[in-house]
């Protein structure tokens, strides 16, 4: 794996195979979208740690099973902590319900737990 690669699953966490089959199949999309997540997860008036729990949110209110794990694999290297996930997930329980809220709230402890 390249170092571009390396550099996306320290911020995102596990990166699904088929985007990391796309590099080859379709170099000109891979540097595209490699480009566009360079752009939304670089700091600017929000930190990565903020973006990062925005995406947490989205992803559980979504209930996007590998979303969830992939953005809480991230959070980890970020520095982010259970206490400010579990904040961004009452935001989501607010606005998307009970059952995003419980679907994160199941999937940060486990992750965190490693």
């Amino acid at each position: 794996m390249d170092q571009k690669m390396n550099e996306l699953e320290e911020k995102i966490g596990k990166v699904p195979k088929i985007f990391k089959d796309l590099k080859d199949t379709n170099p000109d999309l891979f540097a595209s979208v490699m480009g566009l997540d360079q752009l939304v997860w670089a700091d600017g008036a929000i930190s990565r740690q903020q973006k990062k729990l925005i995406a947490i949110a989205v992803a559980a209110a979504m209930r996007d099973q590998h979303a969830v794990r992939a953005q809480l694999a991230g959070a980890a290297n970020l520095g982010v902590t259970l206490d400010q996930i579990e904040e961004a997930l009452r935001v989501t329980f607010l606005l998307a319900g009970m059952p995003a809220y419980v679907y994160g709230r199941a999937a940060a402890e486990e992750i965190c737990k490693k």
